[in-house]
């Protein structure tokens, strides 16, 4: 990872991603995917993308991650679709993308983005501790 910010920042960046996707997939998420984008821009440091069913597991993924997020005092700073097939919350350095899976196919970030590093975001979950976990439950 390079790029203005700290490597300290950075790594509590990735953390928080990665919890981020955990919290996806725990709500059944499909294909979750972490993309260090770092390299690519200087406005952000990770996309979480993520895939549901249905509009209300949509939201559901969503406030999850919010409130993941909020407890390790990352607030969101702003979200677009709440009622659509794409819903995006920018939380500064990390914005996470849920789709619906007709708009992922459509809008393909992981493409569109494809300079980005893809996290082994998995590894990462299990090689911390518990509490992370933990918090990725709640």
């Amino acid at each position: 990872m390079t790029g203005i910010r700290r490597e300290d920042m950075l790594q509590q960046s990735m953390e928080n991603a990665c919890l981020v996707a955990s919290v996806c997939e725990g709500l059944r998420g499909k294909d979750t995917v972490v993309l260090d984008v770092t390299s690519a821009t200087p406005l952000f440091d990770f996309f979480v993308i993520t895939t549901g069913n249905s509009r209300r597991q949509l939201r559901s993924i969503a406030e999850a991650a919010d409130d993941a997020l909020a407890a390790r005092h990352s607030d969101r700073l702003g979200r677009e679709g709440d009622d659509a097939p794409w819903i995006c919350h920018d939380y500064g350095d990390i914005v996470l993308h849920v789709f619906a899976p007709d708009a992922r196919g459509l809008y393909d970030l992981e493409n569109l983005w494809g300079d980005a590093v893809r996290v082994d975001w998995q590894a990462a979950v299990a090689a911390k501790s518990p509490a992370v976990m933990e918090n990725a439950a709640e």
